[in-house]
């Protein structure tokens, strides 16, 4: 079945309809990743987003029952160039297109996605729907310039209830804004005692849990969308470790008086070079993020910046001057991409240690 993928600008895209053919309305983003779609379609991160894939073939190792980042994806639709039919790997147990209309995700297929990424490189971040080709190209353009986009995806991704994944070593609150498996799995493989706790938990309860270490998740959307995170933090910073990822990151700036901002057209791949400013060191990492830190902001704050991207400079990591607590913008968890910043949860669970140590000195 013939689709169309239309852009708030004018711009229309015919092409090949696949998975569930439904319409839908999302803010149009591209992902620079060879691999991973799977993880892709699943990342909570994405929601309320169409998520465009630069590379050319998508599809051709299936879907299998172990790649999932949640279990019920978020994503809005998908725009590939060519989407395979005949998967071939040992672990696939559907194709893309089975999969999407199992799970009512709509997509495209055929299309010029190389055109669509200088489009959106260019003008930035879009709003897009996709839509039978029976459907009237100006009426649909008229409805998408009239929509407003969601802005309470983190409520719509987060955990409804606390929930705990045991453990038998340090206790971990992970407070779930939008959260990728690949975080609990992680922390996991650690031998943690993890307790999921939802978007809007107050420091209180969290407190109340007695946990060794406070982890803040990655999630959707604009970060001071999220004032209950904000406040949380705020609360808790100081009275125990803390380590934050993408969103979490976000967030954990905007509480301590940093300022964050929309980016043009957002970091997403699977490729991009991270340097450590106190070693020097360069990883390659895992990203998908549409907003930043200000850097300017972070001057009049107790904040410091421990990494930043090579690519264009923006901060890619924080760190508190007077309490145990670091973020990252990036994903030591991979899933999808290189695992090169991995031994991040391992220096988290180092400053937890730390930290009970000098307060064991000091009793």
């Amino acid at each position: 079945m013939k689709a169309q993928l239309i852009l708030e600008d004018g711009t229309v895209f015919i092409g090949d309809g696949f998975g569930s053919h439904v319409d839908t309305i999302g803010e149009v983003v591209f992902n620079t990743g060879m691999t991973g779609y799977q993880e892709i379609l699943s990342d909570p991160s994405y929601c309320g987003q169409i998520v465009m894939l630069t590379y050319p073939l998508i599809g051709n190792y299936g879907i299998n029952r172990d790649d999932f980042e949640s279990i019920t994806p978020a994503v809005k639709g998908f725009i590939v160039k060519e989407v395979s039919d005949f998967p071939s790997n040992w672990r696939s147990e559907f194709t893309v297109d089975e999969y999407f209309k199992m799970k009512k995700i709509p997509g495209i297929a055929g299309i010029d996605t190389r055109k669509l990424a200088r489009i959106i490189r260019q003008h930035g971040t879009l709003k897009g729907a996709i839509c039978s080709i029976e459907n009237d190209a100006a009426e649909v353009l008229r409805n998408l310039r009239q929509t407003r986009l969601p802005i309470d995806q983190v409520r719509r991704v987060s955990t409804r209830n606390p929930y705990p994944s045991p453990g038998r070593g340090k206790r971990i609150v992970l407070v779930d804004f939008g959260m990728k498996h690949g975080i609990l799995r992680e922390l996991n493989e650690r031998g943690c005692d993890v307790v999921v706790v939802p978007y809007h938990t107050t420091a209180d309860e969290i407190l109340k849990l007695r946990p060794d270490g406070v982890m803040l998740s990655n999630g959707p959307g604009d970060p001071k969308d999220v004032p209950e995170g904000i406040q949380m933090i705020k609360d808790i910073l100081g009275k125990v470790p803390l380590f934050g990822i993408c969103l979490g990151h976000q967030l954990f700036a905007l509480a301590c008086g940093a300022d964050t901002i929309k980016m043009k057209f957002g970091h997403r791949g699977a490729n991009h070079p991270v340097k450590d400013l106190a070693t020097g060191k360069v990883s390659i990492t895992s990203q998908n993020h549409g907003y930043t830190v200000d850097e300017k902001s972070v001057k009049n704050t107790r904040l410091e910046v421990t990494h930043i991207a090579l690519n264009d400079g923006t901060v890619e990591g924080l760190k508190h001057l007077d309490f145990p607590a670091f973020t990252v913008q990036y994903h030591p968890e991979a899933s999808p991409g290189p695992e090169d910043a991995n031994g991040l949860f391992e220096q988290f669970l180092a400053m937890i240690e730390a930290e009970k140590q000098e307060v064991a000195a000091n009793a």
